[in-house]
């Protein structure tokens, strides 16, 4: 017979017992409708042969790692459900907290968020100012473009996007308020200390930098702001903690003023700011 506990035990291989819990929990409440009573009671148990036989494709799938998010087609972020794919990569809590730490600046006016992925950024900025600012998302990707579109459309975000490659930034035709960024920051030593679920599904185009340069993407953004920025305009990063020290040296070194870092609900330096 299959319960919950059988369940979460299939998982158990590649998952701690309380996270394995928390993904088939997850797949019994969105994609079956189940509640939390209804799981502790034991509904899974009066399941038809057809709800049997989708459970069962769902947990093929997540047994051979594939990250929840992308079996059921959706994520919870900053109080919002966000479409996700292969093609995007999975909004994280670190994420959450750096759009929470921009809208206590109370941002308006021009804001550019580069590497949108699937929009969970911007959407979440547009939603929250409520047309006190412009939201504009750029991608290199075409397939996250499609994605961050469609969740916009479906929460009903007013963001302009556009196709674009953070590392050939156009040249200053826009003075934005606010320019924002979670790029790429993973470098590919790293790899080793990742989880099979993360490498073997997440783009790791939004994922990976060259060993010998972490802060690609940081320098190509920086110089950009240096000129895109309006003068008292603010730019915001998610980072990798190991380069806190070098992000300020570089933001430093480029003319751009205050960088300052903040910490993530774990205690490790991940919200960075500075100022034109």
């Amino acid at each position: 017979m299959i319960n919950f506990q059988h369940l979460y035990q299939e998982l158990t291989p590649l998952y701690e017992e309380r996270e394995a819990k928390a993904i088939v929990r997850a797949v019994l409440e969105v994609r079956f409708g189940l509640t939390l009573t209804d799981i502790l009671c034991d509904k899974v148990s009066e399941f038809s042969p057809k709800e049997l036989q989708t459970l069962q494709e769902i947990m093929k799938r997540l047994q051979k790692g594939e990250p929840v998010q992308y079996v059921l087609g959706e994520t919870d972020f900053c109080g919002h459900t966000f479409k996700v794919a292969p093609g995007v990569l999975i909004p994280r809590p670190e994420t959450a907290e750096l759009c929470e730490l921009i809208l206590q600046q109370s941002p308006e006016g021009e804001i550019l968020d580069i590497g949108t992925g699937s929009g969970c950024i911007a959407i979440t900025l547009a939603l929250a100012l409520k047309g006190k600012g412009q939201v504009t998302a750029w991608d290199i990707s075409q397939e996250a473009l499609l994605i961050a579109k469609e969740n916009a459309t479906e929460l009903g975000a007013n963001v302009n996007f556009g196709r674009q490659d953070a590392l050939q930034l156009p040249e200053n035709q826009v003075q934005w308020d606010f320019i924002i960024s979670n790029p790429p920051y993973v470098t590919e030593k790293e790899r080793v200390e990742m989880q099979r679920n993360v490498l073997d599904y997440e783009p790791a185009m939004a994922l990976f930098v060259p060993d010998e340069d972490p802060l690609l993407f940081y320098r190509a953004i920086t110089k950009y702001a240096k000129t895109a920025l309006r003068h008292g305009g603010s730019l915001f990063f998610e980072i990798n903690p190991q380069y806190e020290e070098a992000m300020k040296s570089m933001i430093l070194e480029e003319g751009l003023l205050e960088p300052k870092v903040y910490k993530d609900s774990f205690g490790k330096p991940r919200m960075f700011k500075a100022h034109r």
